[in-house]
């Protein structure tokens, strides 16, 4: 399982004209579920989304979390995270889960992560078309991989 977890000062999702979730300073976490993922890998990046220290402390220095700096989470599915592109140019999905292994992983992922901050998380939809909209701090960008 992967997540792109970008430090935002404002992030919000769009579909078909709708604004369905929106967030302001906080995460955005793109989540990629693989064939092979279970709920471990939705444990370990529960918790390092929660606990990852990528805020300025009063010193400037990346060291505090979301919930330490009152930051909010904006959680949206994205198979492309799990692109293979070794080979050719168009890329290859062939490890991505399919929706029986990953609905249910990226739901798990959504519920404990709200679990562990103690409030609710928005999200995008599972496989709809989003416009995602994001203005990115610093920039910071990081990936994160069960798998590594």
């Amino acid at each position: 399982m992967k997540a792109l977890v970008q430090r935002v000062t404002e992030a919000s999702v769009t579909i078909e004209g709708e604004r369905v979730a929106e967030i302001g300073h906080g995460l955005l976490v793109f989540v990629g579920v693989a064939t092979t993922d279970t709920e471990e890998d939705v444990d370990y990046l529960v918790r390092k989304v929660a606990q990852l220290r990528i805020f300025d402390d009063a010193d400037g220095v990346m060291n505090l979390n979301v919930q330490q700096v009152g930051g909010e989470v904006l959680v949206v599915s994205q198979f492309t995270l799990q692109a293979a592109t070794r080979k050719g140019n168009r890329p290859s999905y062939i490890n991505a889960a399919g929706e029986a292994v990953a609905v249910p992983l990226y739901e798990s992922f959504k519920s404990k992560l709200s679990a562990v901050l103690g409030r609710s998380v928005p999200c995008g939809r599972f496989g709809a078309d989003m416009k995602v909209r994001l203005l990115n701090d610093g920039p910071v960008t990081i990936m994160l991989d069960s798998a590594m």
